[in-house]
């Protein structure tokens, strides 16, 4: 049990710190001695997913699962690693269950509207948002969510303001100052849809998308150096799967810059 406890207690300080493929051997070795523990599978799964190993980090959430139904931290992982792998459903059911064990996890309801988004059903995603402001009222979560759900509808007014309240509660919001650029962006207020973004990337210096609209902007100011710069940063920066079809865009898009 000491040897467990121990290399439980290095796994875990590893993956605090970001430190994911030193954290395995640990979680690993950990997992030959006791194999039944939900927060060795938890540390296991957060460590194999960041490490590129998705399905193997499922595996081990869904046998997690198993033994420990009604883990809402548990059900948060497993949802939001499925939530990222495209598996609406299964997600969509873990974020369910969250809510039912405890209707005050407003976190669970936002992560639903993200689901009813990716199901193009952007009613039950705003339902799913206000549910969740009525147990949070401040969550920059669900106001960020709900901002860009009511544009998706044609309600900028309420998406604007929605953004605004997020940077009323946090100035320092990244995603708030990401959403209210591309909202400038598409109404073609390129001077505030830029100094949104650069402060997007300003507090969070990893939200890819910020870059790529920075590009779009400084493409449109007839800016191409800057343009170049910022869909370099967009690809060096963009590593997930699923943005492989913008990354050839944009790939494509810097040739033409270069010739």
């Amino acid at each position: 049990m000491d040897r467990l406890n121990e290399l439980l207690a290095k796994g875990r300080r590893l993956v605090e710190e970001g430190e994911y493929k030193q954290a395995l051997p640990f979680l690993r070795e950990a997992e030959s001695l006791c194999d039944d523990s939900v927060e060795l599978c938890l540390l296991l799964g957060e460590a194999l997913s960041e490490e590129g190993q998705s399905q193997t980090a499922l595996k081990c959430l869904r046998k997690a699962r198993k033994k420990d139904a009604d883990n809402i931290d548990l059900l948060y992982a497993l949802g939001d690693l499925l939530l990222e792998g495209a598996s609406m459903d299964e997600a969509l059911e873990c974020y369910q269950r969250i809510v039912q064990l405890d209707p005050e996890e407003d976190d669970a309801w936002v992560s639903q509207a993200l689901v009813y988004v990716s199901l193009e059903q952007p009613q039950l995603a705003e339902k799913a948002c206000r549910r969740a402001l009525k147990v949070n009222p401040e969550s920059s979560f669900a106001l960020n969510a709900l901002g860009d759900v009511c544009d998706s509808l044609g309600q900028e007014v309420e998406a604007l303001a929605c953004y605004r309240k997020v940077l009323e509660l946090d100035p320092e919001d990244a995603q708030a100052h990401l959403n209210l650029g591309e909202y400038y962006y598409d109404s073609g207020d390129l001077i505030h849809a830029e100094k949104h973004c650069q402060q997007a990337i300003e507090f969070d210096p990893g939200l890819t998308f910020a870059c790529l609209t920075l590009g779009n902007i400084c493409m449109d100011l007839d800016r191409n150096d800057d343009a170049m710069n910022w869909f370099q940063q967009f690809l060096m920066l963009e590593t997930d799967p699923a943005a492989k079809q913008i990354r050839d865009e944009v790939s494509a898009v810097v040739e033409g810059l270069k010739s």
